[in-house]
C-alpha cells in the first residue's frame, strides 16, 4: 500500500507521530467550525499527547488494512507544514461485505475551492481499485447540505434516514445514509 498520493493540487498521505503538531494545529484552528459536525471534545483533545496516541492507534489500523486515513496538504507545501483536512475510510470489512465508512473534514478557510472533491475522488479510487471494496457509506446530517451535495456529485445515493444515528456536539442527530457502490465489482 502506498503512503503518499497526489492529485492536481494536493498531496494525500498517511502520517506518523512526527505530524502531531500539524494535526493539533488543524484541530485548534478549526475548533469552533467543527463543533457543529463532531462529537463533544474534552479539553485533552487539544493537547499533543492526545493526538500522538491517536495517530499511533490509527497507524496500527492502517497497517492492518482496517482503516485508511489520508491527511491533505497543498502541493506547494513541500515540507508538510500545514494540513488542510483529512479523509478517512474506517471500519473496513472484508469477506462478503467489502464495505467501509467514509468521513472527511476540511479547514474552514479552504471551503468551496474544490479541494475535498479532488481528495475524495482520489480516495474513492484507492478504496475501490487498491482495497477492492464494494461499498462506501457516508452518514451526513440532513442540515449539512454542502456535504450532501459533495457526495451526490461524486455519485453517492441516499438510502434513507438513520434516526438519532450519531451524537454530535451533545445531541443525537439523524443522518442521511449515503452510499457509493463499486460498479466494477457487481
Amino acid at each position: 500500500m502506498k503512503r503518499i498520493y497526489e492529485t492536481d493540487r494536493l498531496i494525500l498521505r498517511t502520517i506518523d507521530t512526527t505530524f502531531t503538531k500539524q494535526v493539533l494545529n488543524y484541530y485548534s484552528r478549526n475548533k469552533e467550525f467543527l463543533k457543529a459536525f463532531e462529537p463533544e471534545r474534552p479539553p485533552v483533545f487539544y493537547e499533543s499527547i492526545y493526538h500522538k496516541k491517536s495517530i499511533k492507534k490509527e497507524m496500527d489500523l492502517i497497517n492492518e488494512l482496517s482503516m485508511l486515513r489520508l491527511w491533505l496538504f497543498k502541493k506547494e507545501d513541500t515540507l508538510y507544514h500545514k494540513t488542510i483536512g483529512t479523509l478517512a475510510f474506517t471500519n473496513i470489512v472484508r469477506g462478503c461485505f467489502k464495505s467501509c465508512f467514509l468521513g472527511y473534514k476540511l479547514d474552514k478557510d479552504e471551503l468551496r475551492k474544490g479541494y475535498m472533491t479532488e481528495a475524495l475522488q482520489k480516495g474513492i479510487s484507492i478504496i475501490f481499485d487498491e482495497y477492492k471494496l464494494h461499498r462506501i457509506e457516508a452518514n451526513i446530517m440532513p442540515r449539512n447540505l454542502p456535504s450532501i451535495g459533495l457526495v451526490k456529485g461524486l455519485g453517492f445515493e441516499n438510502e434513507g434516514i438513520s434516526k438519532k444515528y450519531l451524537q454530535i456536539n451533545g445531541v443525537w442527530e439523524d443522518h442521511c445514509h449515503m452510499v457509493l457502490l463499486n460498479k466494477d465489482l457487481e
